[in-house]
Protein backbone atom coordinates (compact mmCIF):
# COMPACT_ATOMS: atom_id res chain seq x y z
CA UNK A 1 0.00 0.00 0.00
CA UNK A 2 0.94 2.99 -0.93
CA UNK A 3 1.32 6.14 1.72
CA UNK A 4 1.76 9.81 2.18
CA UNK A 5 5.27 10.62 3.30
CA UNK A 6 4.32 13.47 5.66
CA UNK A 7 1.31 12.67 7.21
CA UNK A 8 1.27 8.90 6.59
CA UNK A 9 -2.13 8.54 5.34
CA UNK A 10 -3.30 5.15 2.70
CA UNK A 11 -3.02 6.68 -0.99
CA UNK A 12 -5.48 4.99 -3.08
CA UNK A 13 -5.69 5.32 -7.20
CA UNK A 14 -3.40 7.17 -9.33
CA UNK A 15 -1.10 9.83 -8.51
CA UNK A 16 -1.21 12.62 -10.73
CA UNK A 17 1.44 16.08 -10.53
CA UNK A 18 -1.11 17.91 -8.56
CA UNK A 19 -2.64 15.46 -6.72
CA UNK A 20 -2.57 15.82 -3.03
CA UNK A 21 -3.36 14.10 -0.13
CA UNK A 22 -6.89 13.62 1.64
CA UNK A 23 -5.33 13.70 5.29
CA UNK A 24 -2.51 16.57 5.03
CA UNK A 25 -3.28 18.43 1.84
CA UNK A 26 0.88 17.68 0.87
CA UNK A 27 1.61 16.81 -2.89
CA UNK A 28 2.32 13.49 -3.57
CA UNK A 29 3.83 13.82 -6.69
CA UNK A 30 7.49 14.27 -4.72
CA UNK A 31 11.01 13.31 -4.69
CA UNK A 32 10.00 12.48 -1.10
CA UNK A 33 7.18 10.16 -2.00
CA UNK A 34 8.83 8.47 -4.80
CA UNK A 35 10.53 5.08 -4.20
CA UNK A 36 13.21 6.12 -5.80
CA UNK A 37 14.20 8.52 -3.29
CA UNK A 38 17.34 7.91 -0.95
CA UNK A 39 19.03 10.46 0.34
CA UNK A 40 22.72 10.13 0.40
CA UNK A 41 22.77 9.10 -3.93
CA UNK A 42 23.26 11.29 -6.75
CA UNK A 43 20.76 13.51 -6.71
CA UNK A 44 19.13 12.39 -3.60
CA UNK A 45 17.64 9.62 -6.43
CA UNK A 46 18.56 5.86 -6.77
CA UNK A 47 17.80 6.58 -10.38
CA UNK A 48 19.67 7.98 -13.10
CA UNK A 49 18.06 11.81 -12.91
CA UNK A 50 20.07 14.32 -15.28
CA UNK A 51 19.60 16.99 -12.86
CA UNK A 52 18.38 17.61 -9.46
CA UNK A 53 15.05 18.40 -8.12
CA UNK A 54 15.41 21.72 -6.34
CA UNK A 55 12.97 21.14 -3.69
CA UNK A 56 12.22 17.70 -2.73
CA UNK A 57 8.80 18.10 -0.93
CA UNK A 58 7.13 20.24 -4.07
CA UNK A 59 5.30 18.42 -6.86
CA UNK A 60 7.39 17.52 -10.17
CA UNK A 61 7.18 16.35 -13.77
CA UNK A 62 10.00 13.78 -12.97
CA UNK A 63 9.54 10.39 -15.45
CA UNK A 64 10.88 7.84 -12.91
CA UNK A 65 8.62 9.23 -10.45
CA UNK A 66 7.00 5.34 -8.69
CA UNK A 67 4.78 6.42 -5.40
CA UNK A 68 6.44 4.85 -2.47
CA UNK A 69 5.26 1.59 -0.63
CA UNK A 70 6.34 2.47 2.43
CA UNK A 71 5.11 2.35 5.95
CA UNK A 72 4.25 5.85 6.97
CA UNK A 73 6.17 9.27 7.30
CA UNK A 74 9.83 7.90 7.76
CA UNK A 75 10.19 6.12 4.58
CA UNK A 76 13.13 6.61 1.90
CA UNK A 77 14.60 8.98 4.55
CA UNK A 78 17.58 8.89 6.18
CA UNK A 79 18.01 8.01 9.78
CA UNK A 80 19.17 11.36 11.01
CA UNK A 81 16.22 13.32 8.46
CA UNK A 82 13.59 10.56 10.45
CA UNK A 83 15.11 12.03 13.74
CA UNK A 84 14.74 15.33 12.96
CA UNK A 85 11.20 15.03 11.82
CA UNK A 86 10.37 13.34 14.99
CA UNK A 87 11.71 15.85 17.08
CA UNK A 88 10.17 18.83 15.39
CA UNK A 89 7.25 16.91 16.21
CA UNK A 90 7.58 16.72 19.63
CA UNK A 91 8.65 20.10 19.73
CA UNK A 92 5.85 21.62 17.51
CA UNK A 93 7.56 22.93 14.81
Amino acid sequence: MSVCVKCGAPVEGSVYRNTLCPSCGGELRSCLNCRHYRKGQPYDCLESIQEPVADKERANFCDFFQINTGTGPSAGRSDSESAKNALNALFGE
